[in-house]
């Protein structure tokens, strides 16, 4: 698997309405693709100018993959980049212990 997390800060307050709206329409496109496990994006009650993408892939070469995609060329670049701030975060899941130790 291959997780990430992406944060989003959307400077300007009248872009806010607009990014929202196109990372509605890009999670039923990302879901579609092959490879991705989910994808889910959410917006801070307390600093709505702040969003969250968690995505997970089956692989790092889904997730290179989805770069090509519709979502990413027709949503993304084009409506979302020009409005944001953003920092991209290969991650992992943190486990407990028990976790661990069952497997």
């Amino acid at each position: 698997m291959f997780d990430l997390i992406v944060i989003i800060r959307v400077p300007e307050s009248t872009d806010i309405d607009p990014v929202a709206d196109a990372l509605s329409r890009m999670r039923p496109l990302c879901l579609a693709e092959d490879g991705c496990v989910s994808w889910e994006a959410y917006q801070s009650h307390q600093e709505p100018s702040r969003f969250v993408l968690v995505e997970c892939w089956a692989s790092r070469a889904h997730w290179e993959a989805h770069d090509a995609g519709d979502a990413i060329q027709k949503i993304y670049i084009p409506e979302i980049m020009p409005r944001i701030e953003r920092e991209v975060h290969p991650s992992r899941r943190v486990h407990s212990r028990h976790e661990a130790v069952a497997g």
